[in-house]
């Protein structure tokens, strides 16, 4: 099986992949909160993490890839501080926190779809899972990593002595330059909660829409449970890959790593890799600033297909720089790409062998997909004959995902008829009477290429 080399966070270096089970991957990605639009950023995530899995399944391995979709506990500060985001999103729409939740899901799915994006094998809730979080949070107050104070459940930092390492946190720097702690009763600054209870009713107030029993109160869990929860109950307590944004290392990620030291005594995953961002001038594209750029709005103007193209032709772990210049030149890029595949004919030959080679090599260096696109193009500007660059062509597509669709050609019954005299002519090598009838052909407005023992008809467009 070939190896892959992977940047994996906790160590901050390129390691060689080992999968746990020979030939099998296990893979969990953090999902979308499913409050407002999932904006640029979001979505090139998502890219990073199919080529990922595309490039793993393309080489042999047998992947099962698990994604959550959070619609509930997490809050607009991410470290367990403000409003819930999905109550949020139902005030700002004014509908039921439920159909904020089944909106957004429904156009994270179609985002998916309109980028080719394959869908997880397991795309789980929040609230589809709240009985396994409550099971994690009892294990942990078992062991004695939790405490309850007035507004929840709470893991206490202290007694997990590595809780810095994943991050590379400086602690005693992070209390030093706090902001001031709303919460007095939490016994250290980055403890965070498990669960939290529902805050009263007070008067003139809603009460809140998302709420469960649990054996501490009423209330909900907090964002990070959600997801050692569930990537446990799909990947078991031990599994290969994690993936995520670099936003996600110094608290998510890190509280991630807490739980699962505090309920099964080990780091859940092998290899943690995170993904850099978008960035508009320099700057991370975020929703909470607005004026996002989503799927939505970009495809007025552009193919989504062509910001699939700027995505894959980066490295998840230098991000892009988003611009209406880099968009112009993927759409240009893109274009140029599927007319040189549409000229290669429909005759599949053989797999170009050394150039799949190359095209792998790439692949398992931490995913070098700029250098594995120019694999491409030099295997399509190769002497080698269309059939077989057509068949490599496709067989590279199995990772990068473009599945380019090329409508039908209704060519004239009489033009037809041409160029199959034609092709005859050729074969004969009465060479006068093949450029008389591609003379012919051409004054009926159309033109015809050759492909090694064959040939495409196109309509000439002007």
């Amino acid at each position: 099986m070939q190896k892959f080399y992977f940047y994996n966070t906790p160590v901050r270096k390129v390691e060689e992949f080992v999968p746990i089970v020979p030939g099998k991957v296990g893979i969990y990605s953090c999902g979308p909160t499913v409050y407002w639009s999932p904006h640029l950023g979001n979505m090139y995530a998502y890219i990073c993490w199919d080529v990922l899995v595309r490039s793993l399944r393309y080489v042999g391995y047998d992947v099962s890839w698990v994604m959550n979709i959070t619609d509930v506990g997490h809050l607009t500060d991410d470290s367990d501080t403000g409003e819930d985001k999905m109550e949020k999103g139902a005030k700002r729409e004014g509908v039921s926190v439920w159909d904020v939740a089944k909106k957004y899901t429904d156009e994270f799915l179609e985002n998916l779809r309109v980028l080719n994006i394959k869908t997880p094998d397991v795309l789980c809730k929040a609230t589809d899972n709240i009985k396994e979080q409550i099971y994690l949070i009892k294990k942990m107050e078992e062991k004695g990593f939790t405490y309850k104070i007035d507004d929840g459940m709470y893991f206490d930092t202290s007694k997990f002595s590595g809780y810095a390492d994943f991050g590379h946190l400086n602690i005693e720097q992070m209390k030093e330059g706090a902001r001031v702690e709303v919460n007095t009763q939490k016994r250290n600054p980055v403890d965070f909660a498990l669960w939290k209870f529902s805050p009263p009713v007070v008067a003139g107030q809603a009460k809140r829409q998302m709420e469960w029993e649990s054996p501490w109160g009423v209330g909900f869990p907090g964002w990070h449970i959600e997801c050692t929860a569930m990537s446990t109950k799909y990947l078991g307590n031990h599994f290969d890959i994690h993936t995520g944004g670099e936003d996600h290392i110094p608290v998510h990620h890190t509280n991630e790593v807490a739980q699962a030291y505090g309920a099964f005594g080990q780091n859940i995953a092998n290899f943690w890799i995170h993904n850099a961002f978008i960035t508009i001038n320099s700057e991370k594209m975020s929703k909470s600033k607005g004026g996002f750029a989503t799927i939505l709005e970009l495809s007025k103007t552009y193919e989504p297909m062509a910001f699939r193209y700027l995505s894959v032709s980066s490295n998840y772990k230098r991000g892009l720089d988003f611009s209406e210049e880099s968009m112009i030149g993927a759409s240009s890029s893109l274009k140029g790409l599927k007319k040189h595949i549409e000229s290669l004919g429909k005759e599949e030959g053989s797999v170009l062998t050394v150039f799949r080679d190359k095209f792998v090599e790439k692949l398992s260096d931490n995913l070098s997909m700029s250098e594995a696109m120019a694999v491409v193009y030099e295997m399509l500007k190769s002497d080698s004959k269309p059939q077989d660059k057509l068949a490599t062509w496709l067989d590279f597509d199995k990772v990068l995902g473009f599945d380019f669709k090329f409508e039908e050609e209704v060519v004239p019954e009489e033009v037809g008829k041409l160029a199959v005299l034609r092709l005859e002519a050729k074969k004969s090598k009465d060479w006068a009477r093949a450029d008389e009838l591609r003379d012919k052909i051409s004054s009926m407005g159309y033109s015809i290429e050759d492909t090694g023992d064959s040939y495409v008809v196109k309509r000439l467009t002007v």
